[in-house]
């Protein structure tokens, strides 16, 4: 955020200067007073059990200048800016700094795959240009237009993720970022708690079009039916990427062997041969929407692939643990697409040990909840896996889909994340492997912890 004022501020936001100079430099937005820093605005999110304005005596030693809700006059040497609502100024300045920007815009959405597909598409952009691109879980109606403020004057393209839980969310944050290109990974059932059905989901994520660019494109996951579907009905410009020859770009020949994958990337009569530095077909599929939406950014399939087999992947972490065995760290969230993409992934790591699934709850999944874990298990029942370990109420779906099946598989049942651990440090050997897997909520992460400890 660069050449912006407490003006500026005051202007974007309709609110009232109640102290200070107005000519103030803001450089950046923050709205955790644990890391606010000089030049900082600081905004004061009320949440649902804090309200984050207890912080501002506190941050305004260090920020420049502070949104406030709660006060009708101040007498401060730093600015004070009277808003109604800090949220909603906060969506109003990424607003604002979004109309002094005119770089192009990327927005990744979908129900499953919009951090990795998101990280992969900045990849394979970096090949040519300086990239802005979302950091932390910044992509909600707060967090997008954090991402906004963030991005610099050598910035060349920014590539920002578009998260939603409620209806008409996807519209909103379409309008904040006036995308040029659009991405949408699956059509899962995240969120179909809220939305009821995965067609609702559907038209939600595809709302991304809403405010795309009049020469924008909006590139779409063949392999995903819900998405297959809108082939040829959407009023946009669209391309499709997947594993079907007759996507506009396509993966052929994948293979994977000693914890990478290979395949070739097909458009039309070109060819380019691929090596991605991480294992599954969703990863495949992800890399192939990245080179897609680079290509269409002017860049060769060829120069764009090179940036891939030195991929460090942000979700699914191989962690080797020291004389012992080796972890796949998916512990940052769980649904049933995710489920079985991350479920792929330990099959196609190469052991001479056993394959362990650690699965915990999802949640949001509605009132078909079970039905979605037991799914899990059907599928997990025709894998090449030792042995299943579930970990919380609806979680159980999971094994009973697995007993059910008459798959021979050792499995257990347990309840704390601690027992987990234990339990593996007590029974598992160097050669076998282990994924970690459940919603945030389940803080399956705490199993990995004590695992390093």
């Amino acid at each position: 955020m660069v050449g912006i004022t407490v003006r500026d501020i005051v202007e974007a936001t309709h609110g009232r200067l109640l102290c200070g100079d107005a000519d103030t430099i803001v450089t950046d937005i923050c709205i955790d007073s644990r890391e606010i820093k000089e030049g900082d605005l600081f905004v004061p999110i009320i949440g649902q059990k804090v309200d984050a304005h207890t912080f501002i005596d506190s941050v305004m030693g260090v920020g420049a200048a502070t949104l406030t809700s709660e006060h009708d006059s101040m007498e401060a040497e730093k600015p004070y800016i009277r808003v109604e609502n800090t949220e909603e100024a906060l969506t109003n300045i990424g607003r604002y700094v979004r109309g002094r920007l005119s770089i192009p815009f990327v927005a990744v959405t979908g129900s499953v795959g919009k951090t990795t597909t998101r990280n992969m598409v900045a990849t394979a952009l970096r090949s040519n240009y300086h990239v802005c691109e979302t950091i932390k879980n910044y992509n909600s109606q707060i967090g997008v237009p954090i991402m906004m403020c963030k991005v610099q004057p050598e910035d060349e393209i920014a590539v920002l993720e578009c998260g939603m839980s409620e209806p008409g969310q996807i519209h909103i944050l379409s309008e904040l970022v006036r995308p040029k290109y659009a991405v949408v990974s699956v059509i899962g059932v995240a969120h179909i708690e809220n939305l009821k059905t995965q067609e609702n989901i559907r038209d939600e994520k595809l709302s991304i079009i809403d405010y795309l660019d009049p020469d924008g494109v909006l590139f779409l996951n063949g392999d995903d039916a819900m998405l297959a579907d809108q082939k040829d009905k959407l009023p946009v410009n669209t391309i499709y990427y997947g594993t079907q020859d007759w996507c506009d770009y396509y993966a052929d020949e994948i293979q994977y062997d000693h914890g990478r994958s290979y395949f070739v990337c097909v458009h039309g009569d070109e060819k380019v041969s691929v090596e991605l530095s991480v294992l599954g077909k969703h990863n495949v599929l992800n890399c192939v929407g990245a080179l897609a939406v680079a290509h269409t950014q002017g860049i060769p399939l060829e120069k764009a692939a090179a940036e891939f087999a030195y991929y460090n992947g942000i979700r699914q972490k191989i962690i080797e643990l020291e004389n012992r065995f080796r972890v796949i760290d998916d512990t940052y969230n769980a649904s049933p697409d995710s489920m079985r993409a991350s479920l792929d992934v330990l099959c196609h790591i190469e052991t001479t040990g056993r394959r362990v699934a650690v699965l915990g709850d999802m949640f949001e999944l509605g009132e078909n909840s079970e039905n979605y874990h037991y799914q899990v298990g059907e599928y997990l029942a025709g894998l090449p896996i030792d042995e299943l370990i579930v970990v919380g109420d609806h979680a159980r779906m999971i094994r009973k889909a697995v007993e059910d099946s008459g798959k021979k598989i050792k499995l257990c049942t347990f309840t704390e994340n601690e027992e987990v651990a234990m339990y593996l440090i007590g029974t598992l050997l160097p050669e076998d492997i282990v994924l970690l897997k459940g919603s945030n909520g389940m803080k399956m992460w705490e199993i990995l912890e004590v695992l390093q400890q």
